[in-house]
């Protein structure tokens, strides 16, 4: 057979020009005439040198397509592939979800099975370990093979030229014009595909070829790396793979999609697994009897599609979505993952991160059967609920009674059950929720912090007039007046240690007029409360002198801003930024310094230790000094079996919203009950008993095997005259109310509002 025959033949094969690199279908006849007639040449040139000793060819092609190392691109040396990040949570292996453009996950060689490596190496290049990078004799029998015709057209590359070929079009550090110049059906591609295949042999060892090849071949069903192609077929990492298995993966990387026995066609993937287990038998990898063992086992997949971001969260825990997409927030603001928030979404995406979270699913599991307990997930009323470890931050259980999908909803039902909103942290269009009593913390705190004592006392009336301005007939005398929700039980002299356990309004009012109510609303957001909200961000930095229904709660806030400043006071005024996550390892084995506690003391110790002395009395416990006298959430103490516990309850006007946070040393809980899409729709005051016993058995469930700590007394200097016989009004030995905080009139709500 002359060159010319040889050449004629060859333009009817078009994958013989792809072999040598033809040129591309756009250059001109005579570009692709001459391309013809050199592939025709050099099949020529191919039948004689066929027959050279492997030796000989091996030099001549080591001296054609000698190549530098140092001068191959920086991801061949050192591959940037994309990867999939892992999400775990805080046992760091319970899966949370993942994220991926791309599915791929990178493995050593000692954790893929032999035969899957025997198989790769059988299946797509039985020289793999003669040739030195580029086969000449494989390039010149794929050549024969196919101007000869009768079968499937074969290529010609080795598993060095298909590890560079892929690195080159997935490195994500090239343009897109550069990726796609990988794959060019060009001569001079080809040449330089051997060339930097030759130089890879040079200085790696075949078997770091292998591994980096196996990490990075595409094997269909949108998985990339035998790892994933493991997963995604079998459910079982690569160790595990059998021979058929082994056989069936290594059959699919000529024609992924194709072959691919979950989106392709079954029956050629057979056909592929029995040329594969042939293969195997010829290079000596198996016997021809295991061979036929293979061959006769039933295609057995286990097909396992990966998650991919946080509406993929493992089935089952879809409540998981929430704090998930509260990590992905905090993620993309961290620099250590890129310059830009582009740049810290693909790194999440693509960077192969492993984290672990701050989430302990217990607790988690707790709060979610807790909120969805009060409300189920077809109640357009919510309750979100946040976990917070003090002195750390960390974030340790957010539960809402929605499902976190992007699922529709029935007509009507805005945002349930089904959402993607961030209801327990806030955020995007989240502004939060009233806490009301709660913010009374903060009163008492800024008063312990100007010098008054826990024993500051105030003859606390029914009404209270203030000198803030306010109109209309519930006004005293053309001023603000709030009043207590339950005078029987509230009214009378008052210390902050009973005014806070009884959530006494006009004691707090009084108390937060003779601090300064900026210092009340500094000291809010010194512990971390965020004003969302932009009429209350303005009053906060316009008007905060005149802010006097602050301490009544009117601010809207988040349960997961809640806990983290009830959590500071639990840390004896050390305040940290809450944090999603314990650890952050990069793809390459690198811990990434994020994530580690942000803290900072933002309270006298001993000012923390007398809020949290007085936040005793709210929850049925007896403060230090003895000077608790009843409590808005007494059941607390019962379901905490006496472990020290504080906490406070919280109802807002018209029981719009009922609060609860509570806290040990160990944990600080809040729950806020409320209406996500209609603030002004009023869950009642009936539920708040509910919200205290949801909130109360979250913490239980988080101190449940944990030492009993118990709170540091405050100072005598902070508890001041509690000892001393003090000449107070007769107060009516009256029974405890209901755990409520009962509403005010229509009109003293108004009022409340204008203030």
């Amino acid at each position: 057979m002359n060159c010319l025959t040889i050449a004629a033949q060859a333009g009817r094969f078009p994958n013989v020009v792809a072999i040598l690199g033809s040129m591309a279908a756009s250059r001109s006849p005579l570009s692709r005439l001459f391309t013809v007639l050199l592939a025709g040449v050099l099949a020529g040139l191919a039948l004689a040198v066929a027959a050279l000793p492997g030796n000989l060819l091996l030099g001549l092609g080591a001296r054609s397509a000698l190549g530098s190392y140092a001068a191959l691109p920086a991801s061949l040396k050192t591959p940037a592939t994309p990867q999939r990040s892992y999400l775990y949570a805080n046992d760091g292996k319970t899966l949370i979800t993942t994220f991926y453009d791309v599915n791929r996950t990178d493995v050593p060689l000692s954790e893929i099975a032999p035969v899957m490596r025997q198989a790769i190496v059988a299946a797509e290049d039985r020289r793999f370990y003669d040739h030195g990078g580029a086969d000449l004799r494989g390039l010149a029998r794929a050549l024969v093979a196919n101007v000869k015709g009768g079968g499937t057209e074969q290529g010609g590359s080795t598993l060095t030229m298909q590890y560079v070929r892929n690195v080159l079009k997935t490195d994500p550090t090239r343009t897109a014009e550069e990726r796609a110049a990988a794959t060019d059906p060009t001569v001079g591609r080809k040449i330089q595909e051997i060339r930097y295949a030759s130089a890879l042999d040079k200085s790696l060892g075949k078997d770091e070829i292998l591994d980096r090849y196996l990490n990075i071949a595409y094997f269909g069903s949108g998985a990339y790396g035998v790892a994933a192609a493991s997963q995604r077929y079998f459910g079982k990492p690569p160790a595990q793979l059998t021979l058929a298995e082994s056989a069936l993966l290594a059959g699919l990387v000529q024609s992924p999609d194709a072959y691919s026995p979950i989106s392709g066609d079954k029956d050629e993937a057979l056909t592929r697994r029995s040329y594969v287990l042939d293969s195997m038998v010829a290079t000596n990898a198996i016997t021809a009897a295991q061979a036929a063992q293979a061959k006769a086992e039933p295609l057995a997949l286990h097909a396992t599609a990966q998650p991919n971001g946080c509406t993929a969260v493992s089935q089952g825990h879809d409540d998981w979505g929430f704090f998930c997409d509260y990590l992905r927030q905090w993620w993309l603001t961290q620099p250590a993952f890129g310059a830009t928030v582009a740049e810290r979404e693909q790194a999440l995406r693509s960077g192969g991160y492993t984290v672990v979270t701050s989430l302990d699913p217990k607790i988690q599991a707790t709060a979610q059967k807790q909120a969805t307990k009060v409300y189920s997930y077809d109640n357009k009323r919510a309750l979100p609920i946040a976990a917070v470890q003090p002195g750390t931050g960390q974030v340790l259980a957010m539960a809402v009674n929605r499902h976190y999908s992007l699922a529709d909803n029935p007509a009507g039902q805005a945002n349930y059950p089904n959402t993607v909103n961030p209801l327990i942290s806030g955020g995007a269009s989240v502004d939060g929720y009233q806490a009301g009593s709660t913010f009374k913390l903060f009163t008492m705190l800024a008063a312990l912090e100007s010098g008054r004592t826990l024993s500051t006392g105030f003859d606390a009336p029914a009404k209270l007039p203030t000198r803030y301005a306010a109109e209309g007939p519930g006004s005293c005398d053309g001023h603000w007046c709030p009043a207590n929700a339950n005078p029987d039980w509230m009214d009378g002299y008052r210390m902050m240690w009973d005014g806070f356990g009884r959530s006494v309004n006009t004691y707090f009012v009084w108390l937060a007029e003779q601090v300064g109510q900026a210092k009340v609303v500094e000291m809010a957001q010194r512990l971390g409360i965020t004003f969302r909200a932009d009429s209350d961000a303005a009053f906060a930095k316009n008007n905060a002198a005149n802010w006097g229904s602050f301490t009544l709660g009117v601010a809207a806030t988040t349960p997961l801003d809640l806990a983290n400043a009830y959590a500071t006071v639990a840390a004896e005024g050390t305040y940290c930024t809450p944090v999603p996550v314990v650890s952050v390892t990069a793809a390459n084995g690198e811990k990434v310094p994020v994530g580690q506690p942000s803290c900072k003391r933002v309270l006298d110790p001993d000012v923390a230790r007398a809020a949290t002395d007085a936040a005793r009395c709210p929850v049925g416990q007896q403060s230090a000094f003895g000077q608790c006298n009843g409590g808005t959430a007494t059941g607390v103490n019962d379901i905490l079996d006496g472990r020290p516990v504080a906490g406070k309850t919280g109802s807002s006007e018209e029981n719009s919203t009922e609060t609860f946070v509570g806290f040990t040393p160990q944990v600080a809980v809040a729950g806020i009950a409320a209406n996500p899409d209609d603030p002004a729709d009023s869950v009642g005051s009936a539920v708040q008993g509910k919200v205290i016993d949801a909130v109360a058995r979250v913490i239980a469930t988080a101190v449940q095997g944990q030492p009993e700590k118990a709170f540091v007394a405050p100072s005598h200097e902070l508890a001041g005259d509690a000892h001393r016989p003090v000449q107070r009004p007769a107060v009516p030995d009256r029974p405890q109310p209901p755990a409520t905080e009962e509403p005010r009139s229509p009109l003293q709500r108004w009022l409340d509002r204008r203030g």
